[in-house]
């Protein structure tokens, strides 16, 4: 992802003119070179350093998380974040004015839907964003198991206990005065 983007802006810079439009599908997709100091919109182009240090932390949380992850999922949606990131913290980092305050080099526009002008590493970091929403929202932890798996244990454990208790009352009674025994030892001694 990293290589791709890298690729399509060394392809722009080479053979786009810079501020001119190119259509592609007329006013559907055009390409428009230009260097974005700041972030979208071209907000906060007077601090480019910030979006450098926040790119930085963004992908080093992303490489830490990555070494828990047993969800190919997770990893897939984190990979494809992490390389949109490091797509734009590589030009902030290596591109004019100089290190840590380059621009981020955008071509693609489509008018028709919004006023921004993005890249690929754009595409990847909302995609991903989206992505990273909905595992969310479905449920899906990072080892790969999902929330409602850990319910359905609990209640399987819960039925269990419950099946037990009605074959075998004695031994329920038995458990529930050990379980009493055990809570009335942890308690902590009033000193009488």
């Amino acid at each position: 992802m990293l290589a791709a983007d890298q690729f399509v802006k060394y392809l722009t810079i080479e053979h786009l003119p810079l501020h001119e439009v190119v259509p592609v599908l007329g006013e559907f997709l055009q390409l428009y070179y230009i260097r974005n100091s700041g972030a979208a919109f071209s907000l906060g182009s007077g601090v480019t350093w910030i979006f450098t240090i926040a790119l930085s932390v963004v992908a080093l949380v992303i490489i830490w998380k990555a070494f828990n992850l047993r969800s190919r999922w997770w990893a897939v949606v984190l990979g494809a974040l992490l390389g949109g990131v490091l797509g734009n913290l590589t030009d902030r980092l290596f591109r004019e004015p100089g290190f840590g305050n380059g621009h981020v080099v955008d071509m693609i526009s489509m008018p028709w839907m919004m006023p921004a002008i993005f890249n690929v590493a754009d595409i990847f970091i909302v995609t991903g964003m989206i992505s990273v929403a909905l595992l969310v929202v479905l449920g899906l932890r990072f080892d790969g198991t999902r929330e409602r798996d850990h319910a359905t244990v609990e209640t399987e454990e819960e039925a269990e206990a419950a099946a037990v208790a009605a074959d075998e009352p004695e031994a329920a009674s038995v458990a529930v005065a050990d379980e009493a025994e055990t809570d009335d030892a942890a308690a902590p001694s009033d000193g009488r």
